[in-house]
């Protein structure tokens, strides 16, 4: 598939002209790696489970019945095997190249750091960093993998991933730094996201640069607003910038 050719060199004429680019995306940046999103008709809300998905992933839910939060989070959270695609290495390209300044992420599969992206904000955090809640000794995610039932730490406490559940705030000082990159470029561009998620589709209102962009494959909050959007699939339309 080819993304419109007049949106492809308007898309390629702002990225040329950036200094200070942003990028702000969501879990439609993984989907292309076999990662399913969560909101789409075939995405993890859909599926049918005792619980909602939702409720799983929720703290409640975790500090009353961690055995069975662990037994999906294992199950439908984590793709050890996921690489990531054209979406994430063009960003690290651009990295490189000095234009983009930040990658702002929903998603906690850690596939842009795999791809070479430096600075990297995670703001629900990473299924890659896990900690004993006791005495706060870090493990790897091979150690919750390999782990029966509810993961032991050395202690006896549990460890669980360093990633936000529904319920628990964002960490600040990652907000403070999204919104730091976000008010100081000059080119925002918005991907695989819908924009539902608050506190982090909020972040977008700090923006006052000139070209705000959008890729995504349904209708946005941030549509009306931008000066373009590419309602596709956002591997295929990175894959065709000349970084």
């Amino acid at each position: 598939m080819s993304v419109d050719v007049e949106k492809r060199k308007k898309l390629q004429e702002i990225i040329d002209n950036a200094k200070n680019i942003v990028f702000f995306g969501g879990a439609g940046v993984s989907t292309e790696s076999g990662i399913p999103d969560f909101r789409s008709v075939d995405g993890l809300y859909s599926q049918k489970y005792q619980y909602s998905p939702e409720t799983i992933v929720s703290h409640s839910f975790y500090k009353k019945n961690p055995e069975e939060f662990y037994r999906f989070y294992k199950d439908k959270m984590i793709f050890k095997d996921a690489k990531p695609n054209m979406a994430h290495k063009k960003l690290a390209e651009l990295e490189t190249s000095g234009k983009l300044k930040a990658v702002i992420t929903q998603n906690i599969d850690g596939l842009h750091q795999m791809a070479g992206s430096r600075t990297v904000i995670e703001l629900h955090g990473s299924v890659h960093r896990n900690y004993c809640e006791r005495c706060k000794k870090t493990y790897d995610l091979e150690y919750i993998m390999m782990s029966e039932g509810i993961p032991r730490c050395d202690c006896g406490g549990i460890v669980r991933p360093d990633v936000v559940l529904y319920e628990e705030a964002l960490n600040n000082s990652d907000m403070e730094a999204a919104v730091n990159y976000i008010s100081n470029a000059d080119t925002l561009i918005i991907g695989g996201t819908s924009l539902v998620v608050y506190p982090a589709a909020g972040l977008i209102r700090y923006f006052r640069g000139k070209h705000l962009v959008v890729i995504n494959k349904t209708p946005t909050q941030a549509d009306t607003q931008a000066d373009l959007m590419i309602a596709d699939k956002i591997g295929e339309v990175l894959e065709q910038i000349n970084v």
